[in-house]
């Protein structure tokens, strides 16, 4: 009696712990969903399919659950997701600026921010390119004789430069233009401080709008589970793991490099310019790396980003609003280290020696390219293009690697929203703006 009593207990407290704790509702979505994803895959025939018929009716599995449930699931809840993006980065990033006492903090806040993402981008692919020419992934790869690949072109330099600046903000809020968002908000804000008693009455209106959107983004992580289940599961059932068998030494180089960069580089950063614990920062980051894993996109996470910049870690709003959308659109660590193994392993695989200088313009040029194509579709595999033609590699080498760029970006956009958090707690230290006892409290 004393032990059935005693299991009812332990099994009302561990459903007790999956209401309550959100992270480990999310990370049961995810495993739930990858698992029944591909069960659903196992099941097809050799058509694709599994299609089964009773009574003249015919139920394709692919169809239902693939393309219709996982697909309507997944769909909802990135767009749930990005729906808060551009009203959040706006919003947020008016209240920071307006209610900046100093207008020259702005100019700081800006120089720290990029001058660390450049920072951190140099870092990352210097680390990727030293580990390609260690392990060579490329050496003896079996390239297939016919394959293509068509980029989309880069923009110009003078292009990008004019593009920062909008001629129609409201179009550019429609459209969610990051960068033309960032600077019209920062004017917009300027000018709030600069309008005396009717400026305070619209930034009164926007805190207000804040706080809104704010429980908004609650109500979205609440869903979390469900749309990271359906997500995952429409992974599982399609994706191809013949293309990591094919190309595994690539895809388990990018992954090793991604996983020493986040947990070297970020927390060496963190401790020697913030002096803060960075164990503190990846235990709090908990939920948010699995939204960055199954979104697979900075922006989309982006709100979620935000809130646990503000709420887990203690930066404060004015440094939060302006890092943290600034880093979704230029920090390109992942992205960068997927350029740096990739350019060396399509070298190899095409039996092409890289010069040391030829290695410092793969370094100089993608570190530049993350701010240079911010905000360009597809901006991963331009920059990787460019990078290429830089060098004299053949952009057609890309299709080698395009089968499991799927799987690694995911893990790419968690490196990535570590480090938007990396850099926004040093930049708040060093302006003052982190709330340590916030950021040490391990219980939120």
């Amino acid at each position: 009696m004393s032990n059935a009593v005693n299991n009812s207990t332990s099994a009302q407290k561990l459903l007790h712990l999956v209401k309550t704790n959100l992270t480990l509702r999310i990370f049961i979505g995810m495993i739930l969903g990858i698992v029944i994803g591909y069960c659903i895959q196992l099941s097809y025939d050799d058509s694709g399919d599994l299609i089964l018929t009773a009574l003249g009716i015919s139920f394709s599995f692919k169809g239902f659950f693939v393309e219709g449930i996982f697909e309507l699931g997944g769909t909802i809840f990135i767009n749930s997701l990005r729906m808060l993006v551009v009203p959040l980065v706006f919003v947020s990033l008016v209240c920071g600026v307006s209610g900046l006492s100093d207008p020259s903090k702005m100019g700081r806040l800006g120089g720290k921010s990029v001058l660390l993402y450049i920072l951190t981008t140099g870092i990352a692919i210097t680390i990727a390119l030293i580990a390609a020419l260690i392990i060579k992934p490329g050496v003896g790869f079996q390239r297939p004789e016919e394959i293509s690949y068509v980029v989309n072109e880069a923009p110009g330099l003078v292009e990008v430069v004019i593009n920062m600046f909008t001629s129609n903000p409201i179009a550019s809020l429609a459209e969610g233009n990051m960068l033309q968002i960032i600077i019209f908000s920062i004017v917009f804000g300027i000018a709030i401080t600069k309008a005396g008693d009717s400026g305070k009455k619209i930034q009164n209106a926007f805190e207000a709008a804040n706080e809104v959107i704010m429980q908004i983004v609650n109500i979205v992580m609440n869903l979390a589970p469900y749309g990271v289940f359906f997500l995952m599961a429409r992974l599982g059932a399609t994706i191809d793991l013949g293309d990591l068998t094919y190309i595994g030494k690539y895809f388990f180089l990018v992954l090793a490099v991604l996983v020493l960069h986040a947990v070297v580089t970020f927390p060496i950063l963190l401790a020697t310019l913030a002096r803060l614990n960075p164990f503190i920062l990846f235990y709090k980051m908990r939920e948010l790396a699995v939204f960055a894993f199954s979104s697979s996109s900075s922006a989309a996470t982006l709100p979620i980003t935000m809130a646990t910049a503000r709420s887990k870690l203690g930066v404060k709003k004015s440094v939060a609003s302006f890092t943290i959308p600034l880093g979704a659109t230029i920090n390109m660590d992942g992205t960068a280290i997927m350029q740096g193994v990739a350019t060396v392993f399509i070298a190899q695989a095409y039996g092409i020696d890289l010069t040391t200088s030829q290695l410092l313009m793969v370094v100089l040029t993608a570190t530049l390219a993350s701010i240079g194509t911010a905000g360009v579709p597809g901006v991963g595999l331009i920059m990787l293009a460019m990078v290429l033609q830089q060098v004299g590699l053949p952009v057609e080498g890309i299709a080698l690697i395009i089968g499991i760029d799927r799987l690694l970006d995911m893990t790419r956009t968690v490196v990535n929203v570590t480090g938007d958090c990396t850099v926004a707690c040093i930049v708040a230290k060093s302006e003052n703006e982190l709330d340590e006892s916030v950021y040490n409290d391990r219980s939120l």
